[in-house]
């Protein structure tokens, strides 16, 4: 009797741990499904790679726009594309998640390289390991990445100095607030600037100051060189949200009927303030192109195609009255 009742004790025992288990697995298996249906690519076809997108911050319209661009890839080239970057730019963070991805063995990573001195060594780390390396909208060719996709931020600086020049008659007090002073890109827009005006005889940039890639850094600083500076009668904002905080700025100045303001990016909210008369001329991007065509060439180098070693993505100047859209096919282009 005692026997019989340690067999059923065992048996009830057992029926329960096997319907414990039968019910892990369901679950397992519904949010496994979920992931699957949730994911750019078909149910039941695995991605045939894996990415990751390292962008300079999350937080930001312009690399929203990257991240829309390489994800719109994904139903293209069979591939899965992890976007990530830190909330606010943050360089050792831009690292970090560089690093983890390489411990992680993904297929492909395509990366900012903010500052080419800390990057080179992460980047050739990770071909070191077979991980092929696409930078993104600030190069490093120095490393061992296989290319590069992004505007010439030199090309494009001296882009925004010549529509200075042609706006203004070639007559401007110039202030130009960058969004860092050792961000790469940022650098050379600056550098392309000031050679485009630098044989302008009435041409003068009396300050170069950083905003910390902040609207309301752009801001103060904009605030504070019209309270030292009441000549200035040109701004340049070489970074994405500087134009904005320019704009606010001098908005609240007795300056604002009589203001130059070029920005960079053609970002909803600096477009808004084109359309309405506060900034005069914008140099776009093509952030959207950036990303989708990131993916793209990162699938070809992994299928063993040929490519080149620089991708220029276009750099155009708009000004009110023009609107700007994105296409696949085209980029981004005026009407």
């Amino acid at each position: 009797m005692k026997r019989v009742s340690i067999f059923y004790s065992l048996l009830i025992a057992f029926l329960i741990g096997a319907s414990l288990l039968s019910f892990y697995y369901y679950g397992q298996s519904n949010r496994l499904q979920k992931a699957i249906e949730e994911a750019s690519f078909s149910p039941g076809i695995l991605p045939d790679y894996h990415f990751v997108l390292i962008g300079e911050e999350m937080d930001n319209d312009y690399w929203r726009l990257v991240g829309e661009g390489a994800k719109a890839a994904e139903d293209k080239y069979n591939v899965m594309v992890e976007y990530k970057g830190p909330r606010r730019s943050n360089l050792d963070e831009q690292l970090k998640l560089m690093d983890m991805a390489i411990a992680a063995r993904v297929d492909g990573i395509i990366v900012q390289a903010l500052n080419e001195e800390k990057f080179i060594p992460m980047i050739n780390k990770a071909v070191k390991q077979g991980i092929p390396v696409i930078t993104i909208d600030t190069d490093a060719s120095a490393s061992t990445r296989s290319l590069y996709i992004g505007t010439d931020n030199y090309e494009a600086g001296k882009l925004a100095g010549q529509t200075l020049i042609q706006d203004t008659g070639g007559q401007a007090r110039v202030a130009i607030i960058t969004g860092s002073f050792t961000s790469a890109h940022h650098q050379l827009r600056v550098e392309g600037f000031l050679e485009a005006v630098e044989d302008a005889p009435d041409i003068e940039v009396i300050a170069i100051e950083e905003s910390n890639i902040t609207r309301i850094g752009a801001e103060e600083k904009a605030y504070w060189l019209l309270e030292e500076n009441d000549h200035i009668t040109a701004f340049f904002g070489a970074s994405a949200l500087d134009g904005i905080g320019i704009s606010s700025a001098v908005s609240s100045s007795d300056k604002k009927d009589d203001m130059y303001i070029i920005a960079f990016d053609a970002l909803p909210e600096t477009v808004d303030l084109m359309q309405e008369g506060m900034i005069d001329a914008i140099v776009a991007q093509e952030p959207f192109e950036m990303g989708f065509q990131s993916v793209e060439r990162m699938f070809e180098v992994l299928e063993g195609k040929s490519h080149k070693d620089v991708y220029h993505t276009d750099a155009s100047v708009i000004r009110r009255g023009q609107h700007r859209q994105l296409d696949r096919d085209g980029g981004g282009h005026d009407d």
